[in-house]
């Protein structure tokens, strides 16, 4: 590893996907600690934009921030980015996301997570970028049943598209590492919660329908463990690891390789809370911090959803003495009060 002048503030940070969940956190973390960040984002439908551009209004406040709307599939758009401004590090957090909605819109995902990457790879490439930082997730696991799941694992069976583009991400950006030196860390995230997160996701849903006294979808009969993540753990996660770029690991051989190093500067971590959470629990702490009972629909699994998570997050806490610390409880309670204060009480 070696350290990196991320703080230097007269130098900016690209931050991509900053009127997403993790990328606005990011983004205001940064602010907030003197850097100036310039953001992308499509800003696209997938879910209501109102919490992006609200998300994206509270960035625009601070000085030191900059905002370019733009589809990162553009290659002239994304290059002029390049182009304009002098990066040392790039934190690349845009994506098409969604298990589920790759099942019907499989062409987004090619759009945004191939393309898209393409092109931030080679405007780090072009233009000497110093460390690329790039969101993968934990789907990437797929079929993997060892359990914790570890970056040492091989994860060559995907079960949705969504994962098959996050491994290619993953493949992409260790080829930019071994052919210009490009140091590349990829984060695997694990079901990330918290304040202005994703309508999508299980919590936004839960939340939403037991306000409304409506039945909340429990897929696999309830038979489900997730390593639930607070986005606060996951945005110091990300800090600490955009302030070392990775160096060749002189250790690596490819008689046994390693998938979670390289000969090149390429390192992956995973970035969980390590501790899996049935969901009947996960959901019992909700109707706790809402005082109020869910309706309960058992359903069976649904495709290209995997029945467990669980994070291996030794090679995070050996590299960056870091390890995500926020309760479950606590974390849920969070996210209630800022629903409640974002929606109000009907949870519309």
């Amino acid at each position: 590893m070696t350290d990196h002048p991320v703080a230097d503030a007269s130098v900016p940070v690209l931050v991509t996907g900053t009127a997403g969940f993790i990328g606005f956190h990011l983004a205001q973390r940064l602010l907030e600690d003197g850097h100036t960040v310039v953001g992308v984002d499509v800003v696209n439908e997938y879910y209501d934009v109102r919490i992006k551009w609200d998300r994206l209004r509270i960035l625009e406040d601070y000085e030191r921030f900059v905002f370019h709307r733009l589809d990162l599939a553009d290659r002239e758009a994304t290059q002029a980015i390049f182009d304009r401004y002098s990066f040392s590090v790039v934190v690349h957090l845009a994506a098409q996301a969604g298990v589920r909605y790759s099942l019907v819109n499989p062409y987004a995902y090619v759009d945004s997570n191939l393309t898209g990457f393409m092109n931030i790879l080679e405007g780090c490439r072009l233009h000497r970028v110093c460390h690329l930082v790039f969101a993968s997730s934990s789907s990437v696991y797929g079929a993997n049943t060892r359990m914790p799941f570890s970056v040492h694992h091989n994860v060559d069976h995907p079960v949705s598209l969504y994962a098959a583009t996050k491994k290619a991400n993953e493949l992409m950006a260790h080829t930019y590492a071994h052919l210009y030196g490009l140091p590349c860390t990829g984060l695997r995230f694990f079901t990330v919660y918290g304040p202005w997160g994703r309508p999508d996701m299980a919590l936004f849903l839960f939340t939403r329908a037991i306000l409304n006294g409506e039945a909340i979808k429990v897929f696999n009969y309830g038979k489900m463990r997730r390593d639930f993540t607070y986005i606060d753990d996951i945005i110091e996660g990300v800090v600490r690891v955009m302030a070392k770029a990775p160096t060749p690991d002189v250790a690596w051989t490819g008689d046994a390789p390693d998938p979670g190093t390289s000969s090149a500067p390429y390192r992956i971590y995973n970035i969980g809370n390590h501790q899996p959470v049935e969901l009947m629990e996960f959901i019992g702490i909700l109707e706790e911090c809402l005082g109020r009972k869910a309706i309960k629909e058992f359903l069976p699994m649904q495709p290209g959803d995997v029945p467990a998570t669980y994070a291996d997050i030794d090679d995070l806490v050996r590299d960056f003495g870091f390890r995500p610390t926020t309760p479950l409880r606590e974390g849920i309670q969070k996210f209630v009060t800022w629903y409640l204060d974002y929606y109000g009480s009907s949870g519309v």
